[in-house]
C-alpha cells in the first residue's frame, strides 16, 4: 500500500492573481461594472479575449459582447458577438466543461505537474472565492486538499473542492440574473445547498438561496402561499432554514434570526418544524440570547427532536435554571445521546447543586 505523502502547494498557489491583473488593465474597473467582476475573471480564465463592448445602459441585458477565444484572436473572422447573458452563460459553460488532469505528481517541485493534476482553472478559481490552497495530500490512494478560508483551514478530497467550486461559479448565473428570473425559486436547488452546507461552505449556501427570503416574504401573504402543499412548504422552510443557519455561521446574527423566523413561518406543522425550531433557538444561543433560545429549543423537544436536548441544557444552565438543566441532561440520556455532549452541563450543575442534588434525584425516583 503507497505511504501517505504531502506536497506544498506554494508554488502553484494563485492568491491575489485578479487584484494583480486590475493594476495593469486600464479598462479594468469598468469591464467589471459591465460583465461582472466574477465573469471578467472567468473570461480570463477560459481565454475568451474581449475586443469591443456596445453597452445599453438603460438595458443592461441588451449590452453586446465581441470577444475571440482560442489562438487565431487577432483575426477578425473568428470574432463573436453575444448578449451580455448569453456571454455569461457561455463562460460558465466552459468552466463547467469536463477536463483531463494528469498524473498525480511526483514532487512538489514539479509545479507543472501539480498543476495538470488539480487543474488550472480551479488554481485560478479558488482565490476568487476566498480559498488558499496549502498542501495537496494523498492517502489510501485518494488526493485530498487542505486550504484555508477566512483564516479557518479545511480539509476535503480534491473531487469535492473541484465539485464545490463549479458549484459556486454555476451560482454565479442566478447572481446576474433578470429580477424576475433571479427571484423564482428553483426547489432543485435545495440539495445543492444542503450538499454545500454538509462541507460547511457557509458563504456558497448564501450565495445559491441568498434571493429567496425577499421573494418568499412576499409569497407567504398570497392565496397560493397558503394552499401549498405540505411537503412543498416544508422543503422551502428547510431550505431557508439551511441559510438562516448559514448566516449564524458567518457572523451575520440578524439575518438569520430573520431568515429562520421566515422559516418557522413556513414549516407549520410539518415534519420539518422541529429542525427549524432547533436551528433558531441554536441561533440565539451562539449569540449569547440564552433566555430568546429557550422558547424555540422547547419547542423543537416538544415536535420530537432528541439532538435539541444539550442546547436546551446549556440554555437552562446559563438562565440558572439548574433543575431544568438537569432534567434537560436526563432527557439526552433518555434519548440515548453520548454522555459527553452533556457532561459539562451536568458537571456545572452538580457542582451549583452539591448537596441538594441527593433529595432532588431521591424525589425523581420515587415519580419513576
Amino acid at each position: 500500500m503507497p505511504q501517505p505523502r504531502s506536497l506544498s502547494l506554494e508554488l502553484v498557489r494563485t492568491d491575489g492573481w485578479f487584484d494583480r491583473v486590475g493594476q495593469t488593465v486600464s479598462s479594468f474597473q469598468a469591464l467589471c461594472d459591465i460583465l461582472g467582476e466574477r465573469f471578467f475573471a472567468f473570461s480570463l480564465i477560459t481565454g475568451a479575449r474581449i475586443t469591443a463592448l456596445t453597452v445599453d445602459r438603460r438595458h443592461p441585458e441588451n449590452t453586446l459582447v465581441d470577444f475571440t477565444v482560442g489562438a487565431n484572436e487577432s483575426s477578425s473572422d473568428d470574432s463573436e458577438r453575444l448578449p451580455l447573458a448569453d456571454f455569461q452563460r457561455r463562460l460558465v459553460s466552459a468552466l463547467l466543461l469536463d477536463a483531463q488532469h494528469g498524473p498525480p505528481p511526483q514532487r512538489e517541485q514539479d509545479a507543472e505537474a501539480i498543476q495538470h493534476f488539480i487543474g488550472p482553472q480551479y488554481l485560478l478559481l479558488a482565490p476568487l472565492y476566498g480559498l488558499s490552497l496549502q498542501e495537496l495530500c494523498f492517502e489510501n490512494g485518494e488526493a485530498h486538499l487542505k486550504f484555508t478560508c477566512d483564516d479557518v483551514e479545511h480539509a476535503t478530497s480534491l473531487e469535492e473542492f473541484r465539485s464545490n467550486l463549479r458549484d459556486r461559479v454555476r451560482a454565479e448565473l442566478n447572481h446576474v440574473a433578470r429580477p424576475e428570473t433571479r427571484n423564482a425559486i428553483d426547489l432543485s436547488h435545495v440539495a445543492q445547498a444542503e450538499a454545500l452546507f454538509a462541507r460547511r461552505d457557509y458563504a456558497g449556501v448564501k450565495e445559491l438561496l441568498g434571493t429567496w427570503p425577499a421573494a418568499l416574504t412576499i409569497f407567504l401573504r398570497t392565496p397560493e402561499a397558503q394552499a401549498l402543499p405540505p411537503e412543498t412548504r416544508g422543503t422551502l422552510a428547510h431550505a431557508l432554514g439551511l441559510l438562516g443557519s448559514a448566516c449564524s455561521a458567518l457572523g451575520e446574527p440578524s439575518q438569520a434570526e430573520e431568515i429562520l423566523r421566515l422559516a418557522v413561518q413556513y414549516a407549520g406543522d410539518t415534519a420539518v418544524a422541529a429542525q427549524i425550531y432547533e436551528r433558531l433557538g441554536s441561533a440565539l444561543l451562539a449569540e449569547r440570547r440564552h433566555g430568546e433560545a429557550i422558547g424555540p429549543l422547547r419547542r423543537a423537544a416538544m415536535l420530537g427532536s432528541s439532538s435539541v436536548w444539550p442546547r436546551l441544557s446549556e440554555a437552562f444552565l446559563e438562565r440558572g435554571r439548574f433543575l431544568a438543566a438537569l432534567g434537560a441532561v436526563e432527557e439526552a440520556r433518555s434519548a440515548g445521546l453520548e454522555e459527553a455532549t452533556v457532561a459539562d452541563v451536568r458537571r456545572r450543575v452538580e457542582e451549583r447543586l452539591g448537596k441538594l442534588l441527593v433529595p432532588w434525584r431521591e424525589l425523581v425516583s420515587k415519580g419513576s
